[in-house]
Protein backbone atom coordinates (compact mmCIF):
# COMPACT_ATOMS: atom_id res chain seq x y z
CA UNK A 1 0.00 0.00 0.00
CA UNK A 2 1.26 3.83 -0.62
CA UNK A 3 1.62 5.73 2.47
CA UNK A 4 1.13 9.57 2.14
CA UNK A 5 3.08 11.56 4.33
CA UNK A 6 1.72 14.93 6.06
CA UNK A 7 3.66 18.02 7.68
CA UNK A 8 2.60 21.02 8.95
CA UNK A 9 4.99 24.02 8.69
CA UNK A 10 3.83 25.50 11.58
CA UNK A 11 6.41 27.91 12.83
CA UNK A 12 9.15 25.62 13.28
CA UNK A 13 13.02 26.92 12.56
CA UNK A 14 14.28 26.02 8.83
CA UNK A 15 16.95 23.32 10.53
CA UNK A 16 13.81 21.35 12.48
CA UNK A 17 11.85 21.19 9.60
CA UNK A 18 14.64 19.65 7.68
CA UNK A 19 15.48 17.04 10.36
CA UNK A 20 11.86 16.20 10.39
CA UNK A 21 11.90 15.20 6.69
CA UNK A 22 15.44 13.37 6.88
CA UNK A 23 14.13 11.72 9.81
CA UNK A 24 11.48 9.98 8.00
CA UNK A 25 13.15 9.65 5.28
CA UNK A 26 11.19 11.93 3.18
CA UNK A 27 12.30 12.38 -0.83
CA UNK A 28 9.68 14.62 -2.15
CA UNK A 29 7.51 17.45 -0.83
CA UNK A 30 4.11 18.39 -2.37
CA UNK A 31 3.43 22.01 -1.71
CA UNK A 32 -0.26 22.28 -0.91
CA UNK A 33 -1.03 25.47 0.33
CA UNK A 34 -2.88 28.17 -2.02
CA UNK A 35 -0.43 30.70 -1.04
CA UNK A 36 3.18 29.44 -0.82
CA UNK A 37 4.16 32.15 1.51
CA UNK A 38 4.52 32.57 5.33
CA UNK A 39 4.06 36.15 7.12
CA UNK A 40 5.60 34.02 10.65
CA UNK A 41 7.99 32.22 8.97
CA UNK A 42 9.49 33.47 5.78
CA UNK A 43 11.63 30.12 5.70
CA UNK A 44 8.71 28.80 4.32
CA UNK A 45 7.87 30.83 1.46
CA UNK A 46 8.12 29.02 -2.06
CA UNK A 47 11.52 30.21 -2.99
CA UNK A 48 13.23 29.47 0.28
CA UNK A 49 11.74 26.53 0.59
CA UNK A 50 12.23 25.33 -2.21
CA UNK A 51 15.69 25.90 -1.84
CA UNK A 52 16.27 24.43 1.19
CA UNK A 53 14.61 21.41 -0.11
CA UNK A 54 17.27 21.16 -2.91
CA UNK A 55 20.24 21.39 -0.72
CA UNK A 56 18.53 18.43 1.49
CA UNK A 57 18.05 16.69 -1.42
CA UNK A 58 14.60 16.51 -1.55
CA UNK A 59 12.33 17.29 -4.70
CA UNK A 60 9.71 20.12 -4.15
CA UNK A 61 6.48 20.02 -6.16
CA UNK A 62 3.33 22.98 -6.20
CA UNK A 63 0.04 21.01 -6.01
CA UNK A 64 -1.42 24.27 -4.16
CA UNK A 65 -3.84 25.39 -7.05
CA UNK A 66 -5.59 22.29 -7.42
CA UNK A 67 -5.14 20.25 -3.70
CA UNK A 68 -4.91 24.13 -1.47
CA UNK A 69 -7.76 24.88 1.32
CA UNK A 70 -8.69 28.20 -0.43
CA UNK A 71 -9.75 27.17 -3.74
CA UNK A 72 -10.92 30.20 -6.66
CA UNK A 73 -13.99 30.36 -7.27
CA UNK A 74 -17.38 31.36 -5.03
CA UNK A 75 -18.78 28.47 -5.99
CA UNK A 76 -16.60 26.61 -3.53
CA UNK A 77 -17.46 28.11 -0.82
CA UNK A 78 -20.50 28.63 1.79
CA UNK A 79 -22.59 31.23 2.57
CA UNK A 80 -20.71 32.03 5.72
CA UNK A 81 -17.45 31.48 3.40
CA UNK A 82 -15.87 27.94 4.73
CA UNK A 83 -14.88 26.27 1.76
CA UNK A 84 -17.46 23.46 0.71
CA UNK A 85 -15.14 20.24 0.92
CA UNK A 86 -17.79 17.91 -0.75
CA UNK A 87 -17.93 20.37 -3.40
CA UNK A 88 -14.32 20.75 -4.10
CA UNK A 89 -13.58 17.36 -3.64
CA UNK A 90 -15.51 16.31 -6.60
CA UNK A 91 -13.87 19.22 -9.11
CA UNK A 92 -11.89 18.19 -11.86
CA UNK A 93 -8.95 20.22 -11.00
CA UNK A 94 -8.71 18.80 -7.67
CA UNK A 95 -9.46 15.68 -8.46
CA UNK A 96 -6.75 15.77 -11.35
CA UNK A 97 -4.42 16.87 -8.30
CA UNK A 98 -5.16 13.94 -6.59
CA UNK A 99 -4.50 11.37 -9.60
CA UNK A 100 -0.81 13.76 -9.78
CA UNK A 101 0.10 13.63 -6.37
CA UNK A 102 -0.93 9.51 -6.38
CA UNK A 103 1.49 9.64 -9.21
CA UNK A 104 4.46 11.27 -7.41
CA UNK A 105 3.74 9.16 -3.81
CA UNK A 106 4.15 5.87 -5.93
CA UNK A 107 7.13 7.08 -7.59
CA UNK A 108 9.11 8.16 -4.11
CA UNK A 109 8.63 8.77 -0.38
CA UNK A 110 6.01 12.12 -0.26
CA UNK A 111 5.01 14.33 1.93
CA UNK A 112 1.92 16.73 1.95
CA UNK A 113 3.09 19.98 2.83
CA UNK A 114 0.80 22.71 4.46
CA UNK A 115 1.05 25.58 7.57
CA UNK A 116 -1.11 23.75 10.39
CA UNK A 117 0.60 21.57 12.48
CA UNK A 118 -2.14 20.05 13.62
CA UNK A 119 -4.32 18.20 11.29
CA UNK A 120 -7.46 18.15 12.31
CA UNK A 121 -7.17 22.07 11.80
CA UNK A 122 -5.70 21.80 8.63
CA UNK A 123 -7.69 20.97 4.93
CA UNK A 124 -4.91 18.21 4.54
CA UNK A 125 -7.04 16.43 6.83
CA UNK A 126 -10.61 17.63 6.13
CA UNK A 127 -10.12 17.19 2.03
CA UNK A 128 -7.17 15.68 0.68
CA UNK A 129 -6.81 12.83 3.34
CA UNK A 130 -10.74 11.32 2.91
CA UNK A 131 -10.26 11.12 -1.21
CA UNK A 132 -6.88 9.01 -0.80
CA UNK A 133 -8.57 7.19 1.37
CA UNK A 134 -10.87 6.20 -0.47
CA UNK A 135 -8.23 5.57 -3.87
CA UNK A 136 -6.20 2.67 -1.25
CA UNK A 137 -3.63 5.10 -0.10
CA UNK A 138 -2.51 5.35 3.69
CA UNK A 139 -1.90 8.96 4.92
CA UNK A 140 0.22 9.35 8.56
CA UNK A 141 0.58 12.68 10.15
CA UNK A 142 4.25 13.93 10.98
CA UNK A 143 3.78 16.30 13.95
CA UNK A 144 6.24 18.64 15.38
CA UNK A 145 7.76 16.29 17.70
CA UNK A 146 8.28 13.63 15.30
CA UNK A 147 6.25 11.74 16.02
CA UNK A 148 3.66 9.71 12.84
CA UNK A 149 0.33 9.72 13.77
CA UNK A 150 -1.52 7.73 11.47
CA UNK A 151 -5.01 8.71 10.22
CA UNK A 152 -7.65 6.90 11.43
CA UNK A 153 -10.23 8.36 8.98
CA UNK A 154 -12.10 11.26 9.06
CA UNK A 155 -14.83 10.20 11.75
CA UNK A 156 -11.54 8.64 13.42
CA UNK A 157 -11.22 4.74 14.32
CA UNK A 158 -14.64 3.10 14.46
CA UNK A 159 -15.79 2.61 17.86
CA UNK A 160 -17.13 -1.01 19.23
CA UNK A 161 -20.58 -0.93 20.57
CA UNK A 162 -21.31 -2.42 23.95
CA UNK A 163 -24.01 -4.89 22.39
Amino acid sequence: MTTVYSLGHSRHTAEHFSELLRGHAIQRLADVRSHPSSKWSPQFAKVALSAQLRACGIDYVFLGRELGGRPDGAHFYTADGHVDYPRRAQAADFLAGIARLIELARERRTVLLCAEEDPSHCHRRRLVTPVLQRAGLSVVHIRGDGRLEPDGGAAGPAQLGLF
